[in-house]
Order: C-alpha cells, then structure tokens, then sequence
C-alpha cells in the first residue's frame, strides 16, 4: 500500500525507514537499510527524497528536560480578547520567540490556544506568566494545568510497519 502525499509516494519501505528513524535518528544507513529490508544505497536515496520532500522536517536531539533543570511543566489555556486574523498573527509571532514555549496550538473551544511551558519551577512558571503572557494586551484569560508527572512523551507518530 502506497500512500500518495503531495506529490511524493510513500511505500511501506518508506514507512520503515520513517519508522525507524523516529526511534533513533542517529541509527548509520547501513543499519536503517537493514531494518527496511533495503541496501544502504537506496536507503540513502529514499531518505533524501523524504528530507527533500519535507517529510522529514528535522533531525534533532531530545533532550532530558529534569536533568538540564526544566522540571516544571506547565499547560497554559489563553483566550484572546478579539481573535480576529491580525491578533492571531501577532499573538503567534509574539510567542514563537518565547524558548518556554515550546508547543502551541490553535485550538476550538473557549480558549484560543494551548500552550505546552516548560522552566525550571514553579516561581519561573510565575514569572513567564506575569511578566510575558499577562503583558499581552491581547490575551483576556489564561488558565494554567500543571504536570504532576508525565505518563508518556514521544515525537513519534503512530506509523505501523
């Protein structure tokens, strides 16, 4: 089964490389090949094609957030005063140069957007809210979740082989 997506095929060979290259992107071509079934040549090929593609958007390191002392996370539910176009963008600009923010999402319901924040605690959490988000004359709510403890936390996307 090949899976068409926006002018580039995916073949469940793709997906096996995409597979594994969520489960570590460090892994040699020689071993991605492997698990794929494939010669490292054509690996090579494919995994070009899909960085060109788009598909692989990034090769990062995850890194352990507790053990560089970002212990504190927390969700923060904003609702903007007048969501209209031009504040969304503004809004959105603001905080992609925010380092705690690190993921946001437009969302439906009585708040605009969810905000994943990550510092080192409680206090830092405080601060970020008073003197960033709350400064915003945009924003009329916030409401904040905080993490007791993370259950699971993955990147990767649910491909099945």
């Amino acid at each position: 089964m090949a899976l068409a997506m926006e002018n580039i095929s995916i073949d469940p060979v793709d997906l096996k490389i995409l597979k594994h290259l969520q489960e570590d992107a460090s892994a040699t071509v020689a071993d991605i090949a492997k698990a794929a079934g494939i010669s490292p040549t054509p690996c090579w090929r494919r995994i070009r094609r899909l960085r060109e593609s788009g598909i692989i958007r990034a090769t990062v390191a995850l890194l352990d957030g507790e053990k560089l002392g970002f212990g504190f996370i927390a969700y923060a539910m904003v609702k903007l005063s007048a969501p209209n176009a031009a504040n969304m963008e503004k809004f959105e600009r603001t905080l992609r140069a925010w380092p705690e923010v690190t993921t946001c999402h437009r969302i439906t319901g009585a708040v605009d957007y969810l905000l994943k924040v990550v510092t080192a605690d409680m206090h830092a959490y405080d601060e970020f809210l008073r003197h960033r988000l709350l400064e915003i004359a945009l924003v009329s709510e916030v409401q904040s979740r905080i993490v007791l403890s993370t259950v699971k936390d993955t990147t990767a996307l649910p491909i099945s082989r």
